[in-house]
């Protein structure tokens, strides 16, 4: 069986949601049909795999490589291949750099012209876009707000069900992004940036890790500690000052009650 024949099918299957499904057939129409698509499965040599991952940016190779693994995964577990070409090919090194946030002091001090409620809601709660159109006023009793669904359906992942306390009022959100997209741009920052204030609240309000974990929906605590890993410059002067507190002599005798509760 040809991979064109086998994947194109295949994906339809896969229990995913319909933007990771287009997600998957645009990266096999664009960079897999034409240099494994005429293949036979059993043909397809990890030489193949690499030939096409190299040339590709970073980010775009490692989606492509997840989606060939998928495919070949499949294709395994189907008594299709013996072996997944794909074993062994190490994927480009994606590098992140951080993403540009405000904290909510300084969203409180911006104008945010008619969407300010919508725009703070995210910011101290955290939504996904998705989760935040999907929320009704049924969804949050005795100021706990209840995340059980996307506007795509289910929530990202099952982590993505969770109960966040509710710090700002709620207000019905537009069903399209663009308008308090074009308010957040005009700040230099994104949607999703306000997942990052989120974050950044829950750090600095003193929330341990994994309890920020669940609030935000991630599956993987990796993702949450990646967030809480950014810091901004005034972290820095901030660090210092408490490091030459505890730096200066005598500190410890003097204050050894205090340092206990620690």
């Amino acid at each position: 069986m040809l991979v064109s024949d086998f994947a194109i099918p295949l994906f339809k299957e896969l229990p995913i949601r319909d933007k990771t499904l287009k997600t998957y057939e645009s990266v096999f129409r664009c960079h897999l049909h034409t240099v494994i698509g005429p293949l036979h499965l059993d043909k397809v040599q990890r030489a193949d795999v690499q030939r096409v991952i190299k040339p590709l940016p970073p980010q775009i190779g490692s989606t492509t490589l997840a989606v060939c693994k998928t495919i070949f995964r499949e294709a395994e577990l189907r008594g299709l291949v013996e072996t997944s070409p794909v074993n062994g090919v190490r994927g480009p090194r994606v590098q992140v750099a951080p993403r540009k946030f405000m904290t909510v002091e300084e969203l409180e001090r911006s104008d945010l012209g008619k969407f300010r409620t919508e725009i703070l809601f995210l910011a101290y709660h955290g939504l996904r876009w998705g989760e935040a159109v999907a929320l009704t006023e049924a969804d949050i009793i005795n100021e706990k707000i209840s995340v059980t669904k996307s506007i795509h359906g289910p929530t990202k992942t099952k982590a993505g069900i969770r109960i966040i306390p509710q710090i700002k009022p709620f207000k019905e959100f537009p069903n399209n992004p663009k308008a308090i997209r074009r308010v957040l741009h005009g700040h230099g920052i994104h949607i999703h940036s306000l997942r990052h204030t989120y974050a950044y609240l829950l750090k600095s309000s003193g929330v341990h890790v994994t309890t920020a974990q669940r609030l935000m929906g991630h599956s993987d605590p990796k993702i949450t500690l990646g967030i809480y890993t950014q810091f901004r410059g005034e972290e820095i002067d901030a660090a210092g000052s408490l490091i030459r507190k505890f730096s200066q002599p005598g500190y410890y005798r003097d204050n050894e009650s205090e340092l206990l509760l620690f």
